[in-house]
């Protein structure tokens, strides 16, 4: 695969643990504002945690990639709607727009729609 959509891959996976792991306080606030359960914010970021150790997995295993990025741009379609229903400023919807165009180009390519 080329080298721009590996490290696409690299980005998103990268993005999701800083966010999950190292800045785990903003997401819990996040969540809290969006009214929904400490369930939901578990399983959310243990499906994002999977899905970016698939897209590692991925780059030698590319079987597993179309899924994992749709499924990822998916979880990123749901951010972008969590920030407008409680009406966040436009630079909170960045990060997650920028994660959902990055998956759908990863799916794109290793499903052959996109040619790089």
């Amino acid at each position: 695969m080329s080298p721009l959509v590996i490290a696409a891959q690299l980005i998103i996976a990268l993005s999701i643990v800083v966010v999950w792991v190292f800045r785990f306080d903003n997401i819990v606030t996040e969540f809290k504002q969006y009214g929904l359960p400490d369930l939901v914010r578990t399983m959310v970021g243990a499906a994002k945690i999977a899905l970016a150790t698939l897209l590692i997995v991925g780059i030698w295993y590319p079987d597993v990639v179309v899924a994992s990025a749709l499924a990822m741009a998916f979880l990123m379609l749901c951010a972008q709607v969590a920030h407008i229903k409680v009406r966040n400023p436009w630079h909170k919807y960045v990060p997650s727009f920028v994660l959902l165009l990055l998956s759908l180009f990863v799916a794109g390519a290793y499903a052959g729609v996109i040619s790089v």
